[in-house]
């Protein structure tokens, strides 16, 4: 069996596994990267938060991205009922960018895998994992290609990017469930024919379709929008026929939805995802560290996934570039911590979206600016601003909110009746 030596080798070729390796082999360090699936490859996650800039901009990857004049993104808006609530990135509380990118995943993934291709990098495609032994930090991976051969791969460090797969948490037994509800989303590509009937493509658009469900419209420059709804798995069940039928009749239903999506193309056959949340029990280990996805997915409401997973990439790129110096790293401290802080306000922001505190706030009347402009970083995938008390006191500072409008509210009524 061949063997090959490298410094680090890095399972995925996503934005995780990307990010990861460029930052990893511009330090000087021999990288490989393994992907099992051959790209483009659609996956969701389509719509970018400008935290995502940094992590693109160290790993030397913005011009490349720039290139192929993706749609900028300048904010959200979210719909209910007639009522609109706009946040636009460039009021944000945190300094930081105030735009980043609508994208097709296959062609942005693709985009990033051949850039750090360019940079030196190898990708090999269609490559699967299917042991990994490890003697103290040192490891040796058994890969399998689409032909069934066989090869393994000696590497000082392991960071684990696969996304979905979740190579290392499946091979060791380190999954968990996530204390999130189960949900199912029910998506496709659409030819945007009647897009002038609204006021994007600049942002993504979240419609509140009913309690607890609600759909995504992502405007691509190509003249494409990805369109899903989300919700309770039962939600779905009273729609019948095939996934395609059960998307048209979802669209006839929603006001907001049903003149400019009717009758129009679909790019493809709809598709369905569902109890994607997941989490795993560590993650980091004696010769390993895992990112993006591979760590936590939440929800695909608040754009989450890949800010955490090129954020996650870039500190941990640069604390396996520190542990092949022989540094001391702390991964409690400087991984685990600053991931689960980010995950957890996002969560909290996940949790307020379906049991409705958000629905008070994004709607309310005479809103605060200030306020709305802590909230709007926090949108922008800046959850690690520890000044932005919405992202410090994530775990309540929703609900203390919510309560203070409905108070307000409930005032100014019995003013009126009074």
């Amino acid at each position: 069996m061949n063997t090959e030596k490298v410094d680090v080798l890095v399972i995925g070729a996503g934005p995780a596994g990307t990010v990861a390796a460029s930052i990893v082999n511009k330090a000087g360090y021999k990288v490989k990267i393994v992907e099992k699936q051959k790209f483009p490859r659609f996956v969701i996650g389509e719509s970018l938060l400008p935290r995502c800039m940094e992590a693109l901009t160290e790993a030397g990857f913005l011009d490349a991205v720039k290139a192929k004049g993706f749609q900028e993104k300048f904010g959200a808006k979210f719909v209910k009922n007639g009522k609109i609530c706009d946040y636009f990135f460039a009021d944000q509380f945190t300094p930081g960018w105030n735009w980043t990118w609508q994208v097709p995943r296959g062609e942005f993934d693709k985009t990033l895998a051949d850039t750090v291709e360019k940079m030196g990098v190898p990708v090999h495609y269609e490559t699967s994992v299917t042991a990994i032994e490890f003697n103290g930090s040192d490891s040796v991976t058994t890969v399998e290609d689409i032909n069934g051969n066989k090869s393994q791969i000696e590497a000082r460090f392991i960071i684990d990017g696969s996304g979905y797969g979740r190579v290392i948490p499946k091979l060791f037994n380190m999954d968990k469930p996530s204390n999130l509800p189960p949900r199912k989303a029910i998506f496709t590509h659409t030819v945007d024919v009647n897009r002038a009937m609204s006021d994007e493509p600049n942002r993504i658009t979240i419609v509140v379709h009913k309690k607890g469900v609600w759909v995504w419209i992502i405007p691509f420059s190509n003249g494409i929008t990805s369109l899903g709804f989300v919700g309770n798995p039962e939600f779905f069940d009273q729609y019948k026929g095939t996934l395609d039928e059960q998307l048209r009749a979802l669209i006839a239903d929603e006001p907001y939805l049903s003149e400019r999506f009717k009758d129009v193309e679909f790019v493809f056959e709809t598709k369905v995802l569902q109890s994607w949340s997941s989490t795993t029990e560590k993650f980091y280990g004696d010769g390993f560290v895992l990112t993006g996805n591979v760590t936590e997915f939440l929800d695909p409401v608040f754009s989450s996934g890949v800010t955490l997973a090129t954020v996650s990439s870039q500190m941990a790129g640069n604390l396996v570039v520190k542990k092949l110096k022989g540094e001391d790293v702390d991964w409690v401290k400087d991984y685990t911590e600053p991931m689960m802080q980010g995950v957890n306000t996002f969560r909290s922001y996940v949790t307020n979206w379906y049991d409705g505190t958000l629905d008070t706030i994004f709607f309310a009347e005479d809103q605060d600016a200030f306020i709305k402009s802590q909230i709007c970083s926090v949108l922008a995938g800046y959850v690690w601003d520890l000044n932005n008390p919405y992202v410090k006191f994530h775990h309540n500072a929703l609900y203390k909110l919510s309560s203070m409008i409905e108070y307000r509210d409930s005032l100014k009524k019995t003013k009126v009746t009074s």
